[in-house]
């Protein structure tokens, strides 16, 4: 199963349409993203750019630093599941 990673689109339209845009052009990347009217984290959204990578909540003062994180924790998990589930 891919990775999901949602955003809120009044995020987006504030902050993070740049980490959605490259997210769906990286070749490297494999992840299913997802815009949704609301994700539910109201406060948050009108504060600083998240998202939520497999459910979890990823926040950063930048959108830059949003991808930072996003591909880190992508990273992470897969790095668990290779762990797990090794060849």
């Amino acid at each position: 199963m891919k990775p999901l990673v949602e955003f809120c689109a009044s995020n987006v339209s504030s902050y993070t349409q740049s980490v959605v845009d490259a997210l769906e052009n990286d070749p490297e990347l494999d992840v299913d993203v997802l815009e949704y009217g609301c994700l539910g984290y109201c406060g948050e959204c009108y504060m600083e750019p998240f998202a939520l990578v497999n459910g979890k909540l990823l926040q950063a003062p930048s959108a830059e630093e949003l991808l930072v994180k996003i591909k880190n924790c992508l990273r992470e998990e897969e790095d668990m599941l290779d762990a797990d589930f090794p060849l």
